[in-house]
Formats: structure tokens, sequence, C-alpha cells
């Protein structure tokens, strides 16, 4: 049986009618007039070929049309339960989806749901977003050729709990029991007191332990009182599991419990025992739920708790033309090189990138810059408090010397930090000028990038250059409408998931711009 979707090119008169009634919504419009050209042939057989090898059974719900279910949900920030809902009882769904006047949808939550596993596994959300690329420049003539390419991120709060030391203990802790109970085919409160865990039953860890958690010395007993009882179901599952516990999905939850136990907790060097480490390891997990998740920082004040987006925008038309999630902790560098083979897979190496600043100490940008493209960027900011900056000390980049206001000159190597010695500092006159410090000398950081660095700072300085910078507010305006319909908080766990949702929100960025150009 086929699995390609051909539905009608023409409209009807019933379709003319509600196209009618969609001037507030070009998008329906659009993607009625162009749904063939959207799901061609070539793409179709591609969605097709995620399903050859099943076993004989119901036949699938044809790719293509899932596919379009999956983009009216990410326009409309619909579930897979109202989706099939509004197959039904949404005529723009029902004429988009070729069903119009039927009282059952075509699809199913298991079938969507197949779906998007399927095409996560093969990589071809990314081709999805593409397609709508593609389809903008063969219906509103957008230009392929010389795409000049905007990157920036903005952040991804993760859908997962974040928790305390204690309840990330607990919370791991009572996943391996629940899945060990199923194995040995128990309820979870008999296998807790088998385990001899039962701290983690019931509806609260906290609540088991019934302690003044302002009182530092019953803190610590509560921690040692979990420990012991994590311990009481480690010999539990080693003993009764030993031939599963290395194999998933046991041994994913076995992990968890050891990765939260090993980055959160270290020995007392005062009271003996255990206590919670001081500090946040560097890649602490936050989430049970989500292992993906990491702390990091917009500024200063402001934390995020999960990831980071990243957009790829062509300035010219305004496309998005490649996404990236990273985990919030991961600096936006890393995320250069996915959005730079996004950025070729449309038109080649680009002529000119107009980058956040944060993308700068990636390799693969030095590399390209190297190739012949001009890369734009505001330079960072050079602060201190009304003294000496690094723009008053002589940067000899070629012998790699730095030289105070002072004339006090020491070798670096870029990306370190150079100390200049505190017997130096401490008697030059200009000291009040350069640095409050009373125990320590001046202290300078050189970028690995200094010396591109330093060619922004006068590009900064001229007017082309900061006209040139402010071209990068394209990818601005498309996280602000990224935001808009996929939200601050992301809907599904994983960095993966999350990539294909980021990606299914772009797609439908881009047919809201062919639409307007329309």
């Amino acid at each position: 049986m086929s699995l390609l979707w051909s539905p009608p090119i023409e409209t009807t008169s019933q379709e003319d009618k509600i196209l009618s009634r969609c001037k507030k919504a070009k998008l329906f419009v659009f993607l009625r007039m162009n749904r063939h050209r959207l799901f061609g042939e070539a793409f179709q057989q591609k969605l097709a070929a995620m399903y050859s090898g099943r076993s004989a059974g119901k036949p699938p719900v044809p790719p293509a049309l899932l596919a379009m279910v999956t983009l009216l949900q990410a326009a409309m920030d619909v579930s897979d339960e109202d989706a099939v809902e509004f197959a039904v009882m949404d005529r723009r769904w029902q004429m988009l989806l070729d069903t119009l006047g039927s009282d059952e949808a075509p699809f199913s939550q298991g079938s969507l749901f197949n779906f998007r596993e399927r095409l996560i596994a093969h990589d071809l959300d990314e081709l999805l977003l593409d397609r709508t690329v593609e389809l903008a420049r063969e219906t509103r003539g957008f230009s392929a050729k010389a795409l000049r390419a905007a990157f920036d991120a903005s952040p991804l709060f993760g859908a997962g709990r974040v928790e305390d030391t204690f309840n990330l203990i607990g919370h791991a802790a009572r996943e391996v029991l629940r899945l060990a109970a199923k194995r040995l085919g128990l309820d979870e409160d008999s296998a807790a007191v088998q385990a001899g865990i039962p701290l983690v039953t019931g509806s609260s860890l906290k609540a088991n332990l019934d302690i003044d958690w302002d009182d530092p010395k019953q803190k610590k007993a509560a921690l040692e009182l979990l420990l012991q009882q994590v311990r009481s179901l480690a010999a539990f599952v080693e003993r009764e599991l030993a031939a599963e516990i290395e194999q998933p999905p046991l041994s994913e939850r076995w992990a968890t419990l050891k990765q939260v136990l090993t980055q959160d907790l270290e020995p007392d060097p005062e009271g003996g025992g255990t206590r919670i480490k001081r500090g946040v390891a560097k890649e602490r997990q936050i989430s049970v739920r989500d292992r993906d998740m990491r702390h990091g920082r917009k500024s200063k004040r402001s934390r995020v708790d999960g990831y980071k987006r990243h957009l790829a925008v062509d300035v010219e038309s305004t496309l998005i033309v490649g996404a990236a999630v990273t985990p919030a902790n991961r600096p936006e560098a890393e995320a250069a090189g996915e959005l730079l083979d996004d950025v070729r897979r449309h038109g080649g190496d680009p002529p000119e990138l107009f980058i956040d600043r944060g993308y700068l100490a990636a390799e693969v940008l030095r590399d390209q810059r190297q190739r012949g493209t001009q890369v734009h960027c505001k330079p960072f900011p050079l602060h201190n408090a009304g003294r000496f900056t690094k723009a008053d000390f002589v940067l000899d980049l070629d012998r790699q010397q730095l030289t105070c206001p002072a004339g006090q000159s020491l070798t670096f190597e870029f990306g370190s930090t150079v100390h200049f010695p505190t017997s130096v500092c401490r008697d030059c006159p200009r000291r009040t000028s350069c640095t409050t410090a009373t125990d320590r000398g001046r202290s300078v950081s050189i970028h690995p990038q200094e010396a591109f660095l330093v060619q922004l700072r006068a590009q900064q300085k001229t007017p082309p250059g900061r006209a040139n910078n402010r071209r990068r507010v394209v990818v601005e305006h498309s996280l602000a409408a990224i935001s808009r319909t996929q939200g601050r908080r992301a809907r599904y766990l994983g960095t993966r998931k999350n990539l294909f949702d980021l990606r299914r929100h772009a797609a439908v960025a881009n047919l809201h711009v062919a639409a307007r150009a329309a």
C-alpha cells in the first residue's frame, strides 16, 4: 500500500468559502495553496522510507499528512490529544488534511507519537525545516545566492522539575525502586520494605523525614539516614536483579542515581560522614525527569534552568535556515558549528555572518574567516570603573606582548589571563588609575580571538561598522516570533526532542514569512 499523500491541488467551492474567511490567518491559505509543493514526491518518499521494514498490521497514516499535523500543532500550540479533536472540529484543519465533513480524525494520538519518534530518529525534522526554506524561495522568489546569516540564542526553560539535593537523590532512588518492583512483580510499598528504603514512598521525601530544616545537625542526620537507605536499595537491586542491572532501562535509572550522588556529595572533613558539596558541580544534573537540563545564565541576575535555543537566519529574506539546542550551561560557541553547517546546506560558504559575541570563541568561525567570510559582531565592552581598560594597554599581537600604561611588559598566550606581579604594581605611581586590588597586581584577560576583537573595536567606532552590527536584529525578531509560538518553557524532555520542537516552530515561522510575502 502506498504511503504517499495525494490531496487535490484545485480548491473546491466549500474550500473557497473557508479560505475567504481566513483573511487574518494567511498561514492556512498559504498551506492550502502550496501543500502539494511543500510535500512533493521526493520529500514524501523520504518520509515513507521511515516505515520500511515495519511488521504487518494496520496500514500507517500517510506520513506527509502527519507532517502537516505537526506543523499545525506548532502554529497553534496544540497537544497530540487536542490535535485529534481539532482534526474533527476545526474546518480549517479538515481543509488542510483533505477530510472536510468527516466525523473521525484521520490519525490517532498513537500514530502521531510514532511519526514524531520516527521523524527524529531519521533526522527528517531537519529536512522539514529545509523544505519550508525551499518553498519560500520557490513561491516568493527569495534568492538562494550569497546567503548572509545572523546567529543568536535565547533561553528555553526545561520541562523537568528542578530539585534540590535531597529531592534529587530521593527521586532518582524512587525511579530505581519503581522499576525494580515492576521487574519483581511487587507493588511499590512492598518493594520499599524489602529494599529497606521506606523514605521514598508516599507523596514527599521531606515530609517523611519530618525534621527542622534550619537545624544543621538534624539536616546532616537526615542525609545520613537517606544515604543509608539508598545503600540498602543498592544491595537489594544487586542481589535480586543482578542480570538486569547492566541492561536498560534499569541501567539508565541506576546511572542517574549514581550521578546525583557523585555530583552533590562529598566527605565531611569536620564532622565525618558525608555532606552536601559546597558550590555547584560543573555538569550538575538538576532534574531526574530531564537528564539534559542544566543551570545556565542569561545574565548575572537571570538564571536559566534548561536549555539555549539557537537560530541562524538569512538577513535578506528573514528565513530561518538553521537551528540548534544546547544545555543552558554550555557556551554559545558550541552551537556555531551546527548552525554553520545548516547555513552551508542552503547556500555554501556565507560571504558574511552577523553574530552575537557569545559565538566569537568558536574555532569554526575563525576557520570560516580564513575562508573569506566577513564576520560582524559587537566587541565585548571594556569596563573598569573609570580606570585604565585593556584599550589603554599596548597589545603587540605578533610578539604576544602586553605593555601597561606605566611601561611594564609581559608576554601572553591567547585565551589566558596576564597577571602583573604584585611587587611591580605595589609601588607604581599610576596604581590608583589602574586597579583597586591591594594584595595583587593588575590582571588582563586575553581572548582566544583577541586579534579579531581589536578589529571589531575599530569597526564599532565607524558608522558602517555600527550599521553592519545592527543587521543582526533580524535574528532577534525571529527568536521573538519563536518564543510567541513555542513559549519560554520546553514541551519535551531532552535536547534532541526539543531540537525537533524548535525546528518545527522555525518551519512555521518560515511559512508565515512566505505567506506575508503573498
